[in-house]
């Protein structure tokens, strides 16, 4: 078993519940479960079909706007994004587009067009996204080959504070989320993919390409 960020084998056990275990990287500090705790493709899908991602709601929107905002205020006025898992919406393409700003929507269940993979983007969001990676090793490097230089790669989860708070931790139990960041593998991140971090709030931070 390796660790499916930074492929590191050095792995220690993090957290047992009724559910699953834990474990975590000694590297990039990534908590993550293993293969045998993934769902398969049609047990992911049954559960992503139920989430309500409507750009009408309110607090949908409020909820959005904790990347949008701080995003925008770093794009062109032409600037060009991709929302990489758009999921069953999508929502945050239309608020960008009431801004004026064009978002083209990928998700591989909802909005599977492999070809907009291909393009170069100024910007790109993963809004609640990177918690269900198998594989954000391969991810990450193709979301940093994506963008231009000096573009902007807006990241929306829930982080690892410790192992005491992990223990009650709700996010957790989603059999869907399957990867856990905390501050400490943002910032591997941010190094081995060469881009300048910021933490705008508690589960919301951009990612600058260098």
């Amino acid at each position: 078993m390796s660790c499916p960020l930074c492929l590191n084998k050095t792995i220690d056990f993090y957290h047992q519940d009724n559910q699953r275990d834990y474990w975590q990287c000694v590297q990039c500090e990534l908590v993550f479960v293993k293969l045998e705790f993934q769902l398969n493709s049609q047990q992911e899908k049954d559960i992503y079909d139920l989430h309500q991602n409507n750009p009408n709601d309110l607090g949908y929107r409020t909820f959005l706007n904790k990347l949008l905002i701080p995003l925008q205020k770093k794009l062109p006025k032409d600037a060009k994004g991709l929302d990489f898992g758009s999921g069953p919406g999508p929502a945050i393409s239309v608020m960008f587009g009431e801004q004026g700003i064009s978002v083209e929507n990928y998700d591989i269940y909802y909005d599977n067009h492999p070809e907009l993979l291909q393009k170069e983007y100024d910007f790109i969001t993963c809004t609640e996204v990177v918690e269900h990676l198998y594989n954000p090793h391969e991810v990450f490097s193709q979301l940093t080959a994506m963008l231009k230089s000096g573009g902007l790669l807006g990241i929306m989860t829930k982080r690892v504070i410790n192992k005491e708070k992990f223990r009650n931790w709700h996010y957790k139990n989603d059999p869907t989320h399957v990867c856990f960041y905390s501050d400490e593998t943002f910032e591997f991140i941010a190094k081995q993919w060469n881009f300048i971090l910021e933490f705008v709030s508690e589960d919301t931070l951009i990612l600058e390409k260098i």
